[in-house]
């Protein structure tokens, strides 16, 4: 068997088209990786494990799990890089597309761990990426906005050609490259069961807002059957 790759797994549209365009390549990827807040969600999206593993086995991927607050991420996102290195891993997959500086800290922090850092959606406009994310029939849906650019209402809204074209004339990058909104990636070409879609469009979203942001309170949602 050939080069073994991790995916950083963020839950979203980005990591979810990078995950797909890895894969077209004909690379080979052996986890997903998540870094959790020890309350048990992922950091930046707000997303509960219990989804993120369903995610997971949709893809057909184990997932490798680190843990660690805002102030330790760097130290422990390392040790988990380090751990799957003396595994085999030789690379980490990211769904950065254009800020460089986020750019160069997954590549420093790879080369620190020994591995490759590959940007697959690197080089292309944030335009040119949703396009083929809907294209190829991924389902989103937004799960967090910040509302001095993006109302509450967004929350639960399928990313799709018409909520872009609004996004566009806000002052607001296309893709939420700086966090002005986060999705969850629910169904696509590389889901193998569309169980969460179902689930996850057939609620009404429970939004909470906190310091500037408006999410959907995804925790205790009950999944569909194994």
């Amino acid at each position: 068997m050939g080069k073994k790759y991790a995916v950083s797994w963020s839950g979203g549209k980005d990591a979810a088209l990078a995950l797909y365009e890895a894969q077209t390549q004909g690379l080979h990827i052996s986890c997903l990786l998540t870094m959790f807040a020890p309350d048990g969600f992922t950091l930046a999206h707000r997303i509960p494990r219990e989804i993120v593993l369903e995610q997971a086995r949709a893809l057909n991927l184990p997932l490798v799990e680190g843990i660690a607050t805002w102030d330790t991420y760097e130290d422990e996102f390392l040790q988990v890089l380090l751990q799957l290195k003396e595994k085999g891993t030789s690379g980490c997959i990211f769904g950065d597309i254009d800020i460089e500086e986020h750019i160069q800290w997954c590549q420093n922090i790879c080369r620190e761990a020994g591995l490759a850092a590959l940007h697959p959606l690197y080089g292309k406009t944030q335009k040119q990426l949703l396009e083929r994310f809907l294209a190829l029939d991924f389902v989103s849906v937004i799960i967090l906005v910040q509302l001095d650019k993006l109302g509450a209402e967004y929350i639960g809204k399928p990313l799709n050609a018409d909520l872009i074209s609004q996004f566009s004339q806000k002052d607001i990058s296309p893709a939420g490259e700086f966090g002005e909104y986060h999705t969850l990636v629910v169904n696509g070409p590389i889901f193998q069961t569309a169980s969460l879609q179902e689930k996850i469009l057939s609620l009404k979203p429970r939004v909470i807002t906190r310091q500037g942001y408006a999410f959907w309170d995804l925790a205790n949602i009950i999944l569909p059957d194994k």
